[in-house]
């Protein structure tokens, strides 16, 4: 028996938690891959998985012995890429998930880089707002923003999303400018919900490094980062957008900046994967690109247009070319009517909001 397949079938079986999906991502029958765990369990002398018509768990042994093939799989992995000649020996597919803004306006309009420095590898781009099951979905990594809250994945932070409250002018003209925290509650809001709870984020602002939660009524409540950008221009109520987002339209005059005073709480931008893949040289590649991409980005690295770097930056610079947008043109104010918020802390769902 080859030791070392076993191993690399065992942990895709853990994975994946099905002999089924493991065999179809190791392009094996699934007999042979029931075979291979039947006789690595008669080569330990120990039962590693517990299997049900519905589940398979790990035993105490298995669960032990899962952690030892993670390790050396990882080693292995690790070893060989010390001996690839140049980067450009990369290859094969690399899944990755990120928020859609950030996607096409950041990673986008810079794959031709990424492609010219790892030509052989099949970048399969996930774009989308909703939560993703790395395992089940045979992603190699995400790109999110706020906490670590899943002790199985590990994190590397990349940068720092800065947020901001605008309104558009129409909006502004109907229903006045707020002047403090507390006249937020009088006026309308375009709320971003969870698409996996349900619940609206919370508006969130750091007043003398404390955060500060307003509750504000609903005009219309999205799940999609464009969508909510485009209730806001469209003046349906205020917004918090990602500042990269709004950079050109705050530059045309289409959004005005709201309390500009008391900023939004930044949040940190990380990619995640999984423990069993932290040392694959593909994933390593694409991290160290992406932090390198955001790292030249002032809005995406703490700091802001200000910056000198902000002219080598690709979000700054389509904001160049935004055209200037006439205050009191004709824009439909839509009616407003009272929606009442559903609350939620402040930091919950923080991976999904305002991307």
């Amino acid at each position: 028996m080859d030791r070392f397949q076993a191993m690399q079938v065992f942990v895709r079986v853990v994975d994946a938690n099905s002999f089924t999906r493991a065999a179809d991502s190791l392009s094996l029958p699934r007999t042979t891959v029931t075979t291979i765990i039947q006789n690595l369990e008669r080569l330990l002398g120990v039962r590693l998985l517990n299997r049900t018509t519905r589940r398979i768990g790990l035993t105490p042994d298995g669960a032990g012995y899962y952690q030892h093939c993670v390790r050396i799989l990882a080693d292995v992995e690790e070893t060989e890429a010390c001996f690839q000649e140049a980067a450009l020996r990369l290859k094969g597919r690399l899944r990755i998930d990120v928020p859609t803004s950030i996607g096409r306006l950041i990673l986008i309009p810079a794959l031709c880089d990424f492609h010219d420095k790892y030509p052989d590898v099949e970048l399969v781009l996930g774009l989308g707002d909703r939560p993703v099951d790395m395992v089940q979905e045979a992603v190699d990594c995400v790109i999110r923003a706020g906490d670590l809250e899943d002790s199985s994945l590990v994190a590397r932070r990349i940068g720092t999303l800065q947020t901001v409250t605008c309104a558009s002018p129409p909006y502004v003209a109907r229903h006045g400018m707020p002047q403090t925290i507390e006249a937020l509650r009088d006026h309308y809001a375009v709320h971003y919900f969870s698409s996996r709870t349900g619940r609206n984020c919370a508006w969130d602002f750091n007043v003398d490094g404390k955060h500060q939660e307003a509750d504000m009524k609903g005009s219309v409540a999205v799940n999609e980062a464009g969508a909510y950008l485009d209730c806001g221009l469209k003046g349906f109520g205020l917004i918090q957008v990602p500042r990269y987002m709004a950079l050109p339209h705050l530059q045309s005059g289409e959004l005005i900046e709201v309390l500009p005073q008391w900023k939004p709480s930044p949040t940190a931008i990380s990619v995640l994967y999984p423990q069993s893949r932290q040392l694959s040289p593909k994933v390593r590649a694409f991290t160290d690109w992406v932090a390198e991409l955001f790292a030249g980005c002032p809005l995406l690295s703490g700091r802001d247009e200000t910056d000198p770097a902000a002219a080598h930056c690709g979000v700054y610079a389509r904001s160049q070319g935004a055209q200037p947008a006439t205050v009191g043109a004709a824009m439909p104010s839509p009616a407003l009517p009272g929606m009442p918020p559903r609350r939620r802390s402040a930091r919950e769902e923080a991976a999904e909001y305002a991307l």
